[in-house]
């Protein structure tokens, strides 16, 4: 029986399998199959293109291989399963001879600057495959002038084939940047549907990237330079990163008030010029939690207002802390070993992303106390992550009514739609840590 697409994806349904894209690239390879690089692969394999997804994960490609996938990402799964039984995604542990080289790879933050080793590694090992007329395009987040290194490192790399720069007109390869956009949870609908930025080395650079993703996005095409390009990723994760930061700092200001967040921001967002954001337990992710450092590395004199959102953000973690250590303090008065309950992990509702997830910082640092017991539920995974595992005094609940139960304070860290189910009555004679204004 020929396998169907869901109706939710409309955009990726497809006809036998795949749609056929009319474009000259026969054979994309794309570096890095997490979270961005593997619905790249399989988008870009819905629409006929012979990919080749490459990963140093064994497992990972070893279950991309069986047709199973790795993430949370609605969806995913069935595009996933339908291109690697039609034969149009193959994952691999290295690189092979493609037409255009998508690099998606990790780019953390170490010391407040960014960590470009992965992005080396993966110019490394396309180098040796690459032939007269192929696109290789960024998509790692990086900060401004990544891309023109890339292309210095794979010139010296291939010094038989000539790299572009701004006044080559024809270069033997061509190099882009062009920065992911997409939200987790809708990944495959805004890979198809939003705009994309594309910066190019050269006018040439561009117009061949502009082909590649014209396959498969509906959206505009926006074509600049490659710093502009690697610089507005950036620009847009730290301009949510500040309005989150007021958002968290008001809530902050608030609880020292004895004022009610969510009724002040539900009062305020009525005049028709303001529209604050909701505070949370900090922020976590692998864009906004870590591209405003980039900016802060590249311009620390500059960067004021950027560094200080960002520093305001880090800090709310230890606000929600405090305010566990207070309700574990109280609890002591009447029960020697209080137990908290931590609902959520993820950085965000309804995915298993854990990255810069400061709710595992908070279970994290809990645990260490050792003057209570600390329960997580998380409904994404199946085990604690490795920086809770090795902690004896924390644990994975496997039934969020039962710990609730168990538990004299609850800490709702991640409102997963999930926990819309836990009934009020059961919250009754417990002390409530609400950081997303669910029960607020």
């Amino acid at each position: 029986m020929a396998m169907e697409m869901p109706q939710s994806v409309y955009a990726l349904r497809l006809k036998n399998g795949t749609e056929m894209s009319g474009n000259s690239y026969g054979t994309v390879c794309v570096i890095g199959l997490g979270y961005i690089g593997l619905p790249t692969a399989a988008v870009l394999a819905s629409k006929g293109i012979s990919v080749v997804g490459v990963d140093i994960d064994p497992e990972i490609v070893a279950k991309i291989s069986r047709g199973e996938i790795h993430i949370v990402e609605p969806d995913l799964d069935a595009v996933t399963a339908i291109v690697v039984a039609n034969g149009r995604l193959r994952a691999s542990l290295k690189p092979e001879p493609a037409d255009a080289f998508v690099i998606a790879v990790p780019t953390p933050v170490r010391d407040g600057k960014a960590d470009m080793a992965y992005v080396g590694a993966a110019a490394a090992s396309i180098a040796p495959f690459l032939k007269r007329g192929d696109l290789i395009v960024l998509e790692s987040t990086s900060p401004p002038g990544t891309t023109a290194d890339l292309t210095r490192r794979l010139t010296e790399m291939r010094p038989d084939l000539r790299f572009p720069t701004e006044n080559d007109t024809a270069p033997d390869i061509n190099v882009a940047y062009c920065p992911e956009r997409v939200m987790p949870g809708r990944v495959l609908v805004e890979l198809v549907e939003n705009d994309r930025v594309i910066g190019g080395m050269s006018a040439q650079c561009s117009a061949r990237a502009e082909e590649l993703y014209r396959s498969f996005c509906k959206g505009g095409i926006l074509l600049t330079n490659a710093p502009t390009a690697e610089m507005c990723k950036l620009a847009e994760n730290s301009f949510r990163d500040v309005g989150i930061a007021f958002a968290n700092e008001l809530s902050m200001v608030c609880d020292k008030l004895g004022i009610n967040v969510w009724d002040l921001i539900r009062l305020a967002n009525h005049h028709p010029r303001v529209n604050i954001l909701q505070p949370g337990p900090g922020v976590g992710g692998h864009c906004i939690a870590v591209d405003p450092w980039f900016i802060v590395s590249a311009a620390p004199d500059e960067a004021i207002l950027i560094r200080t959102a960002r520093e305001v953000n880090d800090s709310k973690p230890g606000h929600v802390l405090a305010q566990i250590r207070a309700a574990v303090a109280e609890v002591k008065k009447s029960h020697s070993s209080p137990t908290v309950l931590l609902l959520g992990l993820a950085f965000k509702p309804d995915v298993d992303d854990l990255r810069e997830s400061p709710a595992v910082h908070i279970a994290e640092s809990a645990a260490s106390w050792h003057d209570c017991n600390v329960i997580v539920s998380e409904p994404h995974i199946t085990q604690l992550p490795p920086m809770l595992r090795k902690n004896s005094n924390i644990r994975l609940a496997t039934n969020v009514d039962e710990a609730i139960e168990l538990a004299q304070i609850v800490v709702m860290l991640v409102n997963h739609r999930s926990y819309n189910a836990i009934a009020a009555d059961n919250l009754k004679g417990k002390l409530v840590i609400d950081t997303r204004g669910v029960w607020s």
